[in-house]
């Protein structure tokens, strides 16, 4: 990826309602100030952005006493899913500027159906802190940003969001980096299903480098396409503290970019998700600047290419 020159559209979606807590829809406005569009032109990719997505509740959903906000989130997955989908059956990367990660309920969908037009598999790189394999059954809060992965899996079929019959990801396709909190009831649904765990102990353990080595491996054998979902939490709250969900003990502001690298060397990436970054909680743009920057070594900037602050 880092030497060629990509057609990225990105989408924003202004969405909050899944966390709990509000901040999350000045995500994508925080990221076009910290310069995403501009960075990855400097970087030689042609961009489009296509601005937010603009949507009504979906009064046809029900209102669901463990799924909080269904309605507005139903239509946001629909409107994701549909936009996705054509921007990378267009042939163009779709760069989903969040928002809470209950939108990767229909970035990850879109791309499904993507990838089954192709008869590929779709793989998924969660970065996050979180596994996000609840459903409302399960759910302590009932808030859907800890729902999107069992969504996308088929498990958390709690009302009809998107037509029957759509292609799910296979659990053991998903690929869970930098996890360190669980639910009781979750650990045991990931367990069952087979999704693959590598949490903060085995970061530690194994390396980065190593995980990341093995995980693109599996992608490239089934001549996957992967969809990488980045919540800003899967970095220590030290480093990026602009998020509603702090959880200590992420990852390093290294180990983020070596991931990033990796991905870019291996040109297997098809769409990025950025989410959970609430700038109201954020120390002067400090981790919107960052998750630009991890970007722009996903789309090829090497350490070479980095400007030195002066002292």
């Amino acid at each position: 990826m880092n030497t060629q020159s990509r057609s990225v559209t990105l989408i924003g979606a202004p969405l909050e309602e899944g966390s709990g807590r509000r901040g999350a829809a000045m995500g994508p406005a925080a990221l076009r100030i910290a310069g995403v569009d501009q960075t990855l032109i400097e970087l030689g990719h042609d961009v489009a952005d296509i601005g937010d997505l603009r949507i009504v509740p979906a009064m046809d959903l029900p209102n669901h006493p463990k799924a909080h906000n269904l309605r507005i989130i139903g239509a946001f997955t629909r409107a994701l899913e549909s936009s996705v989908h054509d921007v990378a059956a267009s042939g163009r990367f779709p760069l989903i500027l969040g928002g809470d990660h209950s939108l990767s309920m229909g970035s990850v969908s879109g791309m499904a159906r993507y990838a089954a037009s192709k008869d590929r598999p779709l793989f998924v790189l969660w970065l996050d802190a979180h596994a996000d394999f609840n459903s409302p059954a399960t759910s302590p809060s009932g808030n859907i940003h800890g729902m999107p992965v069992a969504f996308f899996c088929g498990e958390a079929e709690f009302a009809e969001i998107l037509p029957k019959g759509r292609p799910f990801v296979d659990p053991k396709n998903v690929f869970q980096v930098g996890i360190r909190s669980v639910d009781a009831r979750e650990r045991e649904e990931i367990h069952e299903h087979g999704v693959n765990v590598f949490d903060m102990r085995a970061i530690d353990e194994q390396g980065i480098g190593a995980i990341m080595r093995e995980i693109l491996d599996v992608v490239t054998r089934a001549n996957g396409l992967l969809h990488v979902s980045l919540d800003l939490d899967f970095l220590d709250p030290e480093i990026a503290p602009g998020v509603g969900t702090t959880v200590p003990g992420g990852a390093t502001f290294r180990e983020a970019h070596l991931v990033m690298e990796m991905l870019s060397d291996s040109g297997l990436v098809s769409s990025l998700d950025l989410v959970e970054l609430n700038p109201f909680l954020d120390d002067r743009g400090k981790s919107a600047r960052i998750l630009v920057e991890l970007t722009a070594s996903l789309f090829g900037r090497r350490i070479f290419d980095r400007p030195t602050r002066a002292a």
